[in-house]
This record gives structure tokens, sequence and C-alpha cells, in this order.
């Protein structure tokens, strides 16, 4: 008898965040662009929100024990080739999943360090922006934060010329990173321009700004694109090129979905409906 045919490796990509009720954002907008990507999607809930495209109307924070069983779980039996961190609320999960991640020896890693949602509510406690800083940077492959949260973990104002976003992302380099995306969604300019930065080159993206109030999860959506991208073996600068473009076309599209009265998600499965 012949043996049937090896199977290809699947791409895995897991998710370490806050679930959003609404749907737009988090958990359930990364699971959305790996699967939108053909990328297996695995998650760790690290918080939740009672949330909607208004607003947050509370946060219910998992307890760090249960985190870390999550993430051990998934590493026991899945083989992940990219983590994308988004939000994680306090300083004991930020400490635990940064443990748990160096014990499994989890590369690459795309941290998205979120700390306030589209609806301007906080999301990350004073206290865990510092744990964020020395242990969960030095494990990423890149970060990327938008202006506001470059100026956050900089204490520092907010770039407002591409050679202040050059010179923010080098001192976050400084942290432990090997590479830093600075993203320009919140620029003024009529282009959205983001600068991926590493120590010895910087590369810049640039997209035409969407007129739009329907912009919820874009940052979570791009952070998770560009792990599926590296979960199927692209480079970095290609994994982010293809986010980039990813997450512009979600972004056109978003008019599109008829979802809630605020700020609306991002059509994820554009290409198919």
């Amino acid at each position: 008898m012949t043996s049937p045919p090896a199977l290809a490796s699947t791409a895995i990509a897991l998710t370490i965040a806050g679930s959003d009720s609404g749907g737009g954002a988090g958990v359930q907008a990364d699971l959305k662009t790996f699967s939108a990507l053909g990328v297996y999607g695995a998650s760790v809930i690290a918080a939740l929100t009672a949330q909607n495209t208004k607003g947050v109307a509370a946060v219910f924070e998992v307890p760090p024990a249960f985190v870390r069983a999550q993430v051990d779980a998934v590493f026991a039996d899945l083989a992940v080739g990219a983590v994308k961190i988004g939000m994680l609320g306090n300083a004991a999960v930020v400490e635990t999943v940064a443990e748990r991640l160096s014990h499994h020896r989890a590369l690459p890693v795309v941290l998205d360090p979120v700390m306030v949602a589209t609806s301007g509510d906080r999301l990350l406690k004073p206290d865990a922006v510092d744990a964020m800083r020395t242990k969960l940077m030095p494990l990423a492959v890149v970060v990327t934060p938008n202006l506001p949260e470059a100026a956050a973990l900089l204490d520092a104002p907010e770039a407002a010329s591409e050679d202040d976003m050059v010179r923010q992302a080098e001192r976050l380099l400084s942290l432990g990173s090997r590479a830093v995306l600075m993203k320009g969604g919140h620029g003024k300019a009529a282009e959205s321009v983001d600068l991926l930065v590493t120590a010895t080159a910087t590369v810049r993206f640039v997209a035409a700004r969407i007129a739009t109030k329907n912009t919820h999860g874009t940052g979570c959506t791009l952070a998770a694109a560009i792990a599926a991208g590296l979960a199927k073996g692209q480079n970095l600068t290609d994994a982010v090129r293809a986010a980039k473009d990813y997450v512009t076309a979600a972004i056109a599209a978003a008019d599109r979905l008829a979802v809630g009265h605020g700020h609306g998600p991002v059509h994820h499965f554009h290409k198919w409906w």
C-alpha cells in the first residue's frame, strides 16, 4: 500500500490580547485577520472588555495564572509560527506573558503596545507601561506604536514630523526590540506614512489617507497581519508591506459595512463580501 501524501505544514499565529465584545478589535479582529490571510489562528484571552463601536463600558482582568495556562496549552500542542501581542491590561499579566514566551522561546513576536481604544478609553494601567518597556519590548521582533503610544512609552511629546518619528523609533530600539514600526495614522497629512526603523535602515510605507470614521481595530489588524506574514515565512519588510496593503484595503472598504453607531470596524473580509 502506498502511504498518503504528507500534509504541508500549516502556518499558525497566536494572538495574546483582550477580547472585544463588539467584534471589531482585539482578539476578534486578530482572528479575522489571520483567517483572511490564510493563517490558522490561536488565541490567549488576556482581558475581557464590554465594548462596542461607541466605547468601552467595562474591563475584566483575567488572572495571570489563567493567562499562563492558556499560553502553555497552546505551545504544548501547536507549532506557533508567530505571536501577536495586544491589550494585556496590567503589569502582572504583562510579566506573565513575557515569562512564558521566554520559556517557550517564542519568535517572532509582534508587539502592539495597546494603551487606548479608538473611542479614547484607556486599556492599559499606568503601572503596566514600565513592565511593557522592560519585559516585553526586548522579546519583540517589531513593536508597532502609533504616535500617541510612542509618546507615552517615551514620556515625550507626539512626533510632529517624519524626522521626529525616526528619532522616537531609535529611542524605542534602545529598549531592546529589533525593529519599530512607527504608524502615522494619527497624522494630518494627505498621506499616511508608516516608518519601519531598524538599527541599520528606515523603510517608508505610504498610503493615501482614507476619509472614514470606521477605523475601529486598525492597529490590532495591522499587527495581526504582520504576524500572519511572519508565520508564513515572509521577512519583516515584506510582512509589513503586505500588512499595510491589507489594512489600507480593509479601511477603504469599511463603509460597506453597517455595524454600530460609533467608530465602526474595518472590513476584514473585503475580498469575499
